[in-house]
């Protein structure tokens, strides 16, 4: 596992872009993992700036979405469908036939299915992670278990108050998701996993500071990944004690 420690939250998503685009560069055709909230948000913007700047071309890149709330519309304001074309889709130039995020509305036994076919079409040449308080990824919560693929996750209490912000009150918040399971997201040849805020540091110090693989907390599993990278920011490594 690599661990680099930028100069502040803003480098952190600059320098996550940068090997994003690396690995587009290298390989035009790639399919890119993708994930929403305010870690992922301040990455797109420089990915957005490289193709309108003539120096990023996605028309052949393909994307498939971590997650996705269940009982919200793709045209839902706060679903991640619409965070991605949002935030990304609309302004680059990639076909939206080739960019995949879960259908949280309908038949979800079919769209968990067809989720799952999805991810099997392609390996994913590129995961972006972030990390929720509770340590889970993608949507996948502390527990017992963790599951392999694709599956309907029960959102942990900590989870609904940490997205509340983005309604208009927290019974708005859905209470389960779409979910990659934690064998996709490891299946992808490289994962690159991005952290700020001193809410995240109970889980990146059990990321971090052991050697323990810990379901309650599912970060810690990355572990197993032959490459990985983890990006945080001096204000968080001096939070949890980390020294490179």
């Amino acid at each position: 596992m690599k661990i680099i420690v930028t100069e502040s939250f803003a480098k952190t998503c600059e320098l996550a872009a940068t090997m994003i685009a690396d690995v587009i560069r290298n390989k035009p055709d790639a399919r890119l993992g993708l994930a929403t909230g305010s870690t992922a948000q301040g990455v797109y913007p420089y990915l957005v700036k490289a193709n309108q700047a003539g120096e990023l071309d996605f028309s052949r890149v393909n994307t498939i979405n971590l997650d996705e709330y269940v009982g919200l519309a793709p045209d839902h304001p706060q679903s991640y469908r619409c965070f991605m074309d949002e935030n990304l889709f609309d302004q680059i130039n990639i076909d939206k036939k080739n960019t995949i995020v879960a259908k949280g509305t309908g038949d979800i036994e079919e769209n968990v299915k067809a989720f799952r076919e999805a991810l099997a079409e392609k390996p994913i040449d590129v995961q972006l992670l972030g990390i929720g308080v509770d340590g889970h990824v993608g949507f996948n919560e502390p527990g017992d278990v963790l599951y392999d693929g694709a599956h309907v996750e029960e959102l942990e209490e900590s989870t609904i108050d940490a997205n509340a912000r983005f309604f208009t009150t927290r019974d708005e918040v859905p209470t389960k998701a779409i979910s990659m399971g934690m064998g996709d997201i490891l299946r992808a040849k490289k994962l690159l996993l991005l952290a700020t805020g001193e809410s995240k540091a109970e889980a990146m110090k059990g990321l971090l500071l052991n050697e323990e693989l810990d379901v309650q907390n599912p970060a810690t599993l990355v572990k197993t990944h032959p490459d990985v990278t983890v990006i945080i920011d001096r204000a968080l490594a001096e939070d949890i004690g980390y020294r490179a």
